[in-house]
């Protein structure tokens, strides 16, 4: 079976032939993959960043934004059947510890999970896929092709609920299920996590102001206006100015990894804030800040600063139910984050360079190019 893959390290990008998977345990799932999206990690691994091959080989498969078709199941199997449509998570766990002895292998301890077309496991641009049960996630057979974004939503839903369980438990008279309505929040960033975490937080009822480096005519401005948003040209804003223009805000999701602006955002919290951190900088990256002044606004203002990486299954299965809120409440709006789908055999530039206008582009494994 054709599978895109890289030799970690090495920059470059190739077809390759795969044995096609087969069950081999009761618990065992097959599916057939249709559509798998390119996010900033597929490229930075494209372009010679981290990442590492399974054991014994030299090359990775690439993908871990995934949807598929059930074609085979084992006898144990249970929640899916031939004909539906379904995912499998990104991370396994390292078999270790109590994170991931409880299914929580996003909290690893050990830093020995392993992470499909990442860290030591092949992902998904490849045409079929064979794993456990427990690492699949129904999909809803009325979403259809826009469950794609289930993965990249997961890390937006898992920022939402760990900002929310800390606000809930420190702040007198919070709740968990209320607590963003009217809350004035930032996204910084619209790529595909942030453009789906301004949705899912427009869900929540917080007013929602996202920044990126584009004027008002760029396709995720326009997007987030719609669903009644608000857009900042982070060209032409200063962001120490954030405050007293607009803000304070009372979240702050980064999802840049712009290693600056990550400091810089701190400016713009508000008192007993939360900030959280979903982009991953250049290990590199140097900042200039006013250290003093921001401890002084963290500790007297009573702020807190999250990061957070990967998602339970459980916050997968929360992405799933936000995509179908967000289609009854914005109708197509969600589905035109996806702005490029691409045939798999046309994937080096779709892998290699964002799109011009582009959100999110997916590749798609029913199709093939000329």
């Amino acid at each position: 079976m054709k599978s895109i893959a890289t030799v970690p390290g090495s920059g470059t990008l190739q077809l390759v032939e795969r044995p096609e998977p087969e069950l081999t345990t009761p618990d065992d799932v097959k599916l057939n993959i249709t559509r798998v999206g390119i996010c900033g990690t597929d490229r930075e691994i494209a372009h010679g960043g981290r990442a590492e091959a399974e054991p014994g080989r030299a090359e990775l498969v690439l993908g871990h934004e995934m949807l598929g078709q059930v074609v085979e199941v084992g006898e144990a199997v249970t929640s899916v059947q031939p004909g539906d449509l379904a995912l499998f998570l990104v991370r396994r766990d390292c078999g270790l510890g109590l994170p991931c002895c409880a299914d929580r292998s996003d909290q690893c301890f050990t830093g020995q999970y392993t992470e499909r077309g990442i860290k030591a496991r092949d992902g998904y641009m490849t045409e079929f896929v064979v794993d456990r049960e427990k690492y699949l996630v129904k999909v809803p057979d009325d979403l259809g092709d826009l469950a794609v974004l289930t993965e990249p939503l997961s890390v937006g839903e898992k920022a939402i609920d760990e900002a929310l369980k800390i606000q809930v438990a420190r702040i007198p008279g919070a709740e968990y299920d209320s607590f963003l309505e009217g809350k004035k929040v930032l996204v910084a960033g619209l790529g595909p996590i942030g453009m789906l975490l301004a949705f899912a937080l427009r869900l929540r009822g917080a007013e929602v102001w996202g920044m990126n480096r584009s004027g008002p005519d760029d396709p995720a401005a326009k997007l987030l206006e719609e669903i009644g948003g608000h857009h900042l040209n982070g060209r032409e804003q200063n962001v120490y100015d954030l405050d007293e223009n607009v803000g304070p805000f009372d979240l702050i999701f980064e999802a840049t990894g712009a290693t600056q602006l990550m400091f810089d955002l701190i400016d713009a919290l508000g008192t007993n804030g939360a900030y959280v951190i979903t982009g991953i900088p250049e290990p590199e990256g140097k900042v200039k800040l006013p250290g003093g002044e921001l401890m002084q606004q963290i500790v007297l203002n009573n702020q807190v600063i999250l990061g957070t990486v990967n998602a339970s299954k459980a916050h997968n299965e929360q992405a799933l139910r936000d995509l179908q809120a967000c289609r009854e409440r914005f109708g197509d709006a969600i589905d035109r984050v996806i702005t490029h789908v691409v045939p798999y055999s046309e994937f080096e530039q779709a892998i290699s360079e964002r799109a011009p206008g582009e959100i999110k582009t997916v590749l798609d494994f029913t199709m093939v190019g000329g």
